[in-house]
């Protein structure tokens, strides 16, 4: 962790501020609870608290050591021993796997929570603008060190390969960016046949002598695989943004492909194995795309 005297400097964090923040002080105490409350409320909306926060006991702790953190947020000692103690929170954090996403968006209520305090406290503008300044500081100041830990430990792991290890995961990281622009490049030639496709099926139904109904059955089918290529180009491009990759999107291409298989075959009696065949593994990728879903809506179980 960097020097505290560093961190207190770049911040441009006053004794006068570090005053006002123990000012405050008495007045965040009585609305402890109050926070704690608004902030659990906040946490359960992340989806995955859960996974974190398993039973009564655990649940207990944390809320008594985000209490304390909270009141000593305006302690007005911000020494060594502060910085230190707010480091081994970064700490735990990461042995716990805790996403820094969820540290940044908690950040959000406890700013919010502050900031409604104080203007709903309103006396005097000057000493107004001197209290947001030095509660703004303060909390960017924990946010900071709280996330340094991740910082180093990503570097800590980095830095324990060796030159041959650290040029072996540079290329296959630059490998994989290269295979995923491929991918996205062979979405995009499959989304074209797929339009070819829809294309030929309204031209044979308008110029030739096939039965119309199974015409338009045909046509329904690549209409549904098109709809699909695009889905899965749409869930690639997130991809390539940083999002997680959705095998449910290939899964319900390949539905899609299936289906338009059984809209194709269900005008002819000499196809029903094929259609019960096709209709088992349906059924199979149905269940694989529901599990899918339902992990992506509730990642905690």
């Amino acid at each position: 962790m960097q020097q505290y005297t560093t961190l207190i400097a770049h911040y441009k964090f006053t004794d006068e501020e570090a005053q006002i923040l123990k000012d405050l002080q008495p007045r965040m105490e009585k609305l402890s609870d109050e926070f704690i409350d608004g902030f659990y409320d906040y946490i359960w909306g992340f989806g995955t608290t859960a996974q974190f926060l398993k039973n009564k006991d655990i649940i207990a702790h944390h809320r008594k050591k985000i209490k304390e953190w909270f009141i000593n947020l305006f302690c007005g000692n911000y020494d060594m021993s502060y910085f230190m103690y707010l480091y081994k929170i970064g700490e735990i954090h990461v042995k716990i796997g805790l996403p820094t996403h969820f540290v940044n968006s908690a950040f959000t209520f406890v700013r919010t929570f502050v900031l409604q305090n104080i203007e709903g406290n309103f006396h005097n503008k000057e000493q107004h603008v001197k209290e947001i300044q030095a509660v703004e500081k303060i909390i960017d100041m924990n946010l900071d060190v709280l996330t340094s830990s991740y910082r180093e430990e990503e570097l800590s792991k980095f830095l324990s390969l060796s030159k041959f290890e650290k040029t072996i995961l540079q290329g296959l990281k630059k490998f994989n960016s290269y295979v995923n622009f491929f991918l996205a490049g062979a979405l995009a030639l499959v989304a074209f046949f797929a339009i070819g496709l829809f294309s030929y099926d309204i031209y044979i139904l308008f110029t030739s002598e096939t039965d119309i109904e199974k015409g338009i059955l045909t046509v329904l089918g690549s209409l549904l695989v098109l709809w699909a290529a695009i889905e899965l180009i749409h869930e690639e491009i997130n991809h390539l943004q940083g999002k997680g990759f959705a095998i449910g999107a290939f899964i319900m291409l390949a539905l899609a492909a299936l289906i338009r298989k059984v809209l194709i075959y269900s005008l002819s009696s000499e196809k029903s194995e094929e259609l019960l065949i096709i209709g088992a593994v349906i059924v199979g990728l149905s269940v694989s795309y529901w599990l899918v879903s339902s992990k992506n809506k509730n990642p905690e179980k």
